[in-house]
């Protein structure tokens, strides 16, 4: 497929961190995706759950399975767009491997035991295993990936963190969050297919875990819409083939949106490159009615899923469960048995085992070390 002008073309990459010659028969995007695939950190995905624990239930998205949407869904944008497929499935399987187990539960809780010593975010943990706790190259720490793949992964960051990565790497992936420019197309298609993916993602699960009810869902107009849609051609569907059909469509028509509401954008903003891209404001975008629409979704989830009583109750619990092993082997230290690298101080590498976790080891390690029970 020939890409538009404006799309990251693999030749005019601005190269890796340890420069390598090319591979014979992949563009660097493509040698991106397979270093992700065959990461550890990737692995551990499986391993790793969304809203729901591992343990209670197998059919629950985990963020393997979310990563696996949200590149389909940026592919798919990508090629109507003309921009680099390749590079927005590097960015999409990536996205997330700087996750800690037990959602964003874990997330919190190991930043709240970070506050002292730099805090946690977990895009830049994300960056963080791919630029350095890697360890499959006898030539470099890390995955060596290219600028716009990293680019893209570091989808947010603190100012703060933002002035250290440049002050390792002058006008690096980090310069824009201080400049006030923005990523590739590439990086802002896969940044809006990880919201949709995950907002129709959460309708199912909370659906399929009894916590949402689908007469819930009839006060949500992008939902309800193609819920009548559905039942207009199908009128006797019930049940997950109702919630299946209604999802699909949402998605769909989200998904075309997307491509129409970021052409309008393109053309309005006569972007011709991707430095043009860089100097714009975000062209990757929903159009104002859809976006006003997935704001309503995501206020309802909020409200309905991510707050619901036994959703608060479990990961009420997951916080304490990470606090607990950060406590234990901060205590513990230096027999705790953790490798450390270089001119890192004990309390990062902590962090940074805590956060490469799976559920089930945390878990685990946690009952080991307290002799507790991690969840009733």
């Amino acid at each position: 497929m020939e890409l538009a002008p404006y799309a990251c073309d693999p030749a005019r990459s601005r190269g890796r961190r340890h420069p390598e010659a090319p591979a014979p028969t992949r563009t660097e995007y493509q040698r991106d995706r397979d270093r992700i695939v065959h990461s550890t950190a990737f692995r551990r995905l499986v391993y790793k759950t969304q809203v729901f624990l591992n343990h209670e239930g197998d059919l629950y998205r985990t963020r393997l399975t979310h990563s696996l949407e949200v590149a389909q869904l940026g592919r798919s944008i990508a090629r109507s767009l003309s921009l680099n497929e390749d590079l927005v499935e590097a960015i999409a399987l990536a996205h997330d491997l700087g996750h800690t187990p037990f959602g964003h539960a874990g997330q919190d809780a190991l930043h709240d035991c970070m506050r002292e010593y730099g805090g946690f975010e977990h895009n830049l943990q994300s960056l963080r295993v791919v630029d350095r706790l890697e360890e499959r190259y006898a030539a470099f720490d890390g995955l060596n990936l290219s600028f716009e793949t990293r680019e893209g992964i570091l989808k947010h960051c603190s100012k703060k963190h933002a002035a250290e990565l440049e002050s390792i790497e002058p006008n690096g992936v980090a310069a824009r969050f201080l400049t006030g420019g923005q990523p590739s197309l590439e990086a802002q298609l896969a940044n809006l297919a990880d919201e949709i993916a995950y907002n129709a993602h959460d309708v199912d699960d909370g659906v399929r875990s009894g916590l949402l009810q689908m007469e819930q869902l009839e006060s949500v107009p992008l939902f309800v819409a193609h819920l009548r849609d559905a039942l207009n051609e199908h009128p006797m569907l019930l049940g997950r083939r109702l919630l299946f059909e209604t999802l699909r469509r949402m998605l769909s028509v989200q998904v075309y949106d997307v491509i129409d509401a970021t052409r309008r954008a393109l053309a309005t903003a006569d972007v011709r490159s991707v430095d043009d891209v860089r100097a714009a404001a975000v062209l990757v975008r929903f159009s104002d009615s859809m976006r006003d629409d997935s704001r309503q979704l995501k206020r309802f989830l909020f409200a309905n899923l991510y707050r619901h009583p036994e959703v608060v109750t479990t990961t009420s619990r997951a916080k304490e469960v990470v606090a607990g092993l950060f406590g234990a082997y901060l205590e513990l230290w230096p027999d705790v048995g953790i490798a450390a690298a270089p001119q890192t101080s004990a309390q990062r590498t902590i962090a940074d085992y805590i956060a490469g976790m799976t559920d089930r080891f945390a878990t685990r390690e946690f009952e080991r070390l307290t002799g507790k029970p991690a969840f009733d």
